[in-house]
């Protein structure tokens, strides 16, 4: 039986949602719903898990901390984080989004992950970047993998991908796949080549392929104040390779791909003597790097 005729287990479609969010407190309610008009396209078009960019509902240059901390809101009590789960519950559809996180005096950038049931959980961002430093606190609740019915979900968060840990740790813990929720933002050139990739998307792809694991990836465009952002957003395999289009550097947009979401825990398995998890050197790395703090999950 070949890959089209087999018996999917867990089909999902994935949508992320590629749009320009703008920072200011009479941007938020425009920030929201505009967001998820174009989330209920994806719904329209059959996703039923949907990924918005970071700080979806905030926009994303902040000028001081004051201003971070007017914008942020508590989790899951907060309006913004409400609306969402009343649009999961509504459309009985998963939904990741980004959001600027008040607990207390601290602000984190935080990721949420909402469902037909409600919340379900959160990731704060562990890798801060930039001006970020100034505003939030970095994360503090470790890399979760939330267990869902369409199957095991990891969130990470922009600059994050860039240290190759975090979806490792992700995929150890058995995530079928991984949310990335994300403000790529435009640094020294060479910015894109001649495909149109932008390097996080080619970090991305990396990730997917290193640890057999879907990843999906929103990034925002435009500009915010100045700073311009890369778009690029994709879903890859656990190959590694996009399914479908990359999207493209400017333009709101909304990329989706139909997925065997579970075919995940198979995946690592290439040959009869080549297997990803097995093949790891833990008793070398597993001491400094910090994956003994996660409980790996048998796939």
């Amino acid at each position: 039986m070949n890959e089209s005729t087999k018996e999917r287990v867990s089909p999902v479609r994935v949508a992320v949602v590629q749009f320009d969010p703008q920072v200011g407190m009479e941007n938020r309610e425009r920030n929201l719903r505009h967001g998820l008009s174009m989330a209920l396209q994806a719904v329209e078009g059959g996703a039923n898990l949907i990924v918005l960019p970071e700080l979806a509902n905030t926009g994303y240059l902040f000028t001081s901390r004051q201003e971070a901390f007017e914008h942020a809101e508590g989790v899951p009590n907060g309006p913004s984080v409400q609306v969402w789960m009343d649009f999961a519950k509504k459309h009985d559809v998963y939904l990741v989004a980004g959001v600027a996180e008040r607990d207390g005096m601290q602000l984190f950038d935080t990721a949420v992950l909402l469902g037909p049931e409600g919340f379900i959980g959160k990731y704060r961002k562990a890798h801060l970047w930039n001006l970020e430093k100034l505003w939030f606190t970095p994360g503090n609740l470790g890399f979760p993998v939330f267990d869902t019915p369409i199957g095991r979900i990891g969130l990470l968060i922009c600059w994050d991908i860039w240290f190759p840990e975090v979806p490792r740790i992700l995929a150890q813990q058995g995530a079928d796949i991984i949310c990335s929720v994300n403000n790529w933002v435009w640094t020294p050139p060479p910015l894109f080549d001649e495909t149109g990739k932008c390097m996080a998307s080619y970090l991305t792809m990396t990730a997917a392929h290193v640890n057999n694991v879907f990843i999906a990836a929103a990034n925002r465009v435009g500009t915010d104040r100045g700073e311009r952002f890369l778009g690029c957003s994709l879903i890859a395999g656990t190959n590694g390779w996009p399914i479908g289009e990359v999207a493209p550097s400017e333009g709101e947009t909304i990329v989706c791909a139909d997925i065997d979401l579970v075919s995940a825990r198979s995946a690592p398995i290439w040959n009869s003597l080549n297997d990803l998890p097995r093949d790891r050197r833990t008793d070398l790395y597993d001491s400094m790097l910090g994956y003994t703090g996660h409980s790996a999950f048998p796939r």
